[in-house]
């Protein structure tokens, strides 16, 4: 006997063991060990799998590294409302940049140093600051920063 996952909030998600299904007042319940771990394979399936990543998975990758509709946007560079809309469209797939950033940024999070999440983090925050003039100085045949 197998469970369909559909907590995960993917539709494609079957459990051969690793779960307990027990008789509640309300119905049958569904314990599932190592929860943390199972969501951490699945999302890491995700990201290797060679094709791209639909709706319903960019909603469980977001949950994972526990970022807002909005927070995502900002990193991608997106309107926030664009997000929700590639969420709701499920089954529909994200092509391009959006689906190469998301893949890296969930390996970063999960696997990673926080580097290029700080990086991309960096690159959302250059929209609200002002140029300042870039003042260089040619010293020994060699342009660099003035102090």
């Amino acid at each position: 006997m197998s469970y369909h996952y559909k907590e995960s909030g993917l539709d494609n998600i079957v459990l051969e063991n690793g779960y307990t299904i027990h008789k509640t007042p309300y119905g049958d319940g569904v314990s599932i060990q190592d929860t943390v771990g199972l969501h951490k394979a699945i999302a890491a399936l995700i990201v290797e799998t060679p094709c791209q990543i639909n709706g319903a998975e960019l909603r469980f990758l977001r949950l994972e590294m526990e970022l807002t509709q909005k927070r995502l946007a900002e990193i991608l560079g997106a309107e926030e409302q664009a997000v929700r809309r590639w969420e709701k469209a499920r089954r529909k797939p994200i092509a391009g940049p959006v689906d190469r950033l998301l893949r890296a940024l969930f390996k970063d999070y999960a696997l990673g140093d926080g580097t290029l999440r700080a990086m991309v983090d960096r690159l959302a925050e250059l929209d609200c600051i002002e140029r300042e003039p870039i003042v260089l100085r040619e010293i020994d045949h060699h342009w660099a920063l003035a102090a």
